[in-house]
């Protein structure tokens, strides 16, 4: 437009200059000395009119180029409104294809269970059929046997009245072998019988568990551990120091300290200012690190109350929380790192750290995590400085609409869930997005959702991680 403007004052200058030069000749007066041209006072006039005119226009044509700027300034700002929506609208469809995509892997899965559960009846029929035909051949075979017997019993009573003749006592032989044979196939049946009923049993067994695993009910029972020997010690009380034979002077501050000497296993340690207690040491390339959480097979109930998460619960061997006591009494001995396994549901490991504390009881073990590091998403950041929470006490963490009641187990709630690693164990991937929601899971912001099979969560000085 811009261009166009220039055009229009060029061709005015133009013929400014065209305008004045025809009006000299117009009237030449004749003089002694030639041709020469005096305008008068008319012409003089008229050419001033002319000038005056092609300002007019030229300013006119100015405001017009002013107003064309202003136009295409207003243009470019709603084309870069317009890209702005359009951006806004890509964004929303990425993520509406990653839960689209997320949806379609939730159905495959459940048409592989369904597939699988299928085939099983479909092999549970033909097993029935089997037996039921092999059932008909042994009835008709004991008829058989039977109705000889009989014509045999009937032979053998006149062997009292008279001997038995040569062919009588050929086809008695013969039917003695025909006895034993139909013996030996009844017996060979009822064996095939037996071996096909008990496939049939591990069959109906295996439909069951998972139908179970499958099942909304299932997933809110884990298995109970009450039934265990209520003369066993309990091995998430503190030792007092009469009550073994340990040397308390000489007991490691923590897992670190028995590097080279011990094996992975449970042992003993004392930290500073605490009582002694049981713990799961790990010995690994790096020194040795003290577990303080371990999810592997569901065996544990991790849905428990402020008090069980405070003091500890599980199987030091199996599922286990340490306790919110003893790992606070571990950090108050100098720096850690917190080390983080996972294993998803594709048999994919991760791993994650962070420099560890945490607070005591009278700030409601707060967490403070910094530094991390890993092969996936940081989602625990977010949770440095809230506290620890449960079903039965949320101390008084900012949550939307309470995410302690809404998810299982206790954590370090943040928003409603980037991760928790203490909710139900699921043996299979949970068909829905809100029970999987209360399981175990690890999720960065609007990143990838990981769906865990296995947790562990170590501590280990940050010296020795330095070294």
């Amino acid at each position: 437009m811009l261009k166009l403007v220039s055009l229009l004052l060029l061709l005015g200058t133009a013929a400014t200059f065209s305008l004045a030069s025809p009006a000299g000749d117009e009237n030449p007066t004749l003089t002694s000395h030639g041709f020469t041209t005096s305008p008068g006072p008319t012409e003089a006039k008229s050419r001033f009119a002319m000038l005056d005119d092609v300002r007019l226009l030229a300013n006119g044509l100015l405001q017009l180029g002013q107003s064309l700027r202003e136009f295409v300034h207003k243009t470019k700002a709603q084309i870069n409104d317009i890209f702005q929506k359009l951006n806004i609208f890509d964004r929303s469809f990425n993520h509406l294809s990653v839960v689209t995509s997320e949806i379609k892997e939730e159905e495959e899965e459940l048409k592989k269970t369904t597939n699988y559960l299928k085939a099983n009846n479909e092999e549970i029929r033909n097993l029935s059929l089997e037996i039921n035909v092999k059932i008909n051949n042994i009835v008709q075979e004991r008829t058989q046997l039977q109705s000889k017997v009989g014509s045999l019993e009937e032979r053998l009573k006149g062997l009292s009245q008279g001997m038995i003749p040569v062919e009588h006592l050929n086809e008695i032989t013969s039917l003695k072998e025909v006895i034993e044979s139909q013996e030996k196939t009844i017996t060979n049946l009822l064996k095939a019988v037996q071996e096909q009923h008990e496939q049939l049993e591990h069959q109906k067994i295996k439909i069951k568990n998972m139908e179970e695993k499958l099942s909304d009910d299932s997933f809110q029972d884990t298995i109970d551990k009450k039934g265990m020997d209520a003369t066993s010690p309990d091995m998430f009380e503190y030792l007092a120091e009469n009550s073994t034979d340990l040397d308390y002077t000489d007991l490691p501050k923590d897992c670190s300290e028995l590097f080279d000497r011990k094996d992975s296993g449970i042992h003993v340690i004392k930290p500073k200012q605490s009582e002694p207690f049981h713990v799961y040491c790990e010995m690994g390339p790096d020194g040795g690190s003290t577990v303080i959480q371990r999810r592997m097979d569901g065996s544990t109930d991790f849905d428990q109350v402020w008090s069980k998460f405070e003091k500890g619960f599980g199987d030091l061997e199996k599922d286990f929380w340490l306790g919110l006591k003893k790992i606070h009494s571990l950090t108050q001995q100098g720096a850690y790192i917190l080390r983080i396994d996972l294993v998803d549901w594709r048999e994919e490991k991760h791993w994650a750290e962070y420099s560890f504390s945490l607070e005591g009881p009278s700030e409601q073990y707060t967490l403070n995590l910094a530094n991390f590091s890993g092969d996936l998403g940081d989602a625990m950041t977010n949770s440095s400085g809230l506290s620890f929470a449960t079903n039965d006490r949320s101390n008084g963490n900012q949550l939307n609409a309470s995410c302690s009641r809404g998810y299982t187990g206790g954590w370090w709630f943040n928003s409603c869930g980037e991760n928790n690693l203490n909710g139900r164990y699921f043996w299979l991937r949970a068909k829905g997005r809100s029970i999987r929601r209360k399981g175990l899971y690890w999720k960065q912001g609007a990143g990838q959702t990981y769906f865990l099979k296995t947790t562990k969560m170590t501590l280990r000085q940050a010296s020795s991680a330095q070294d």
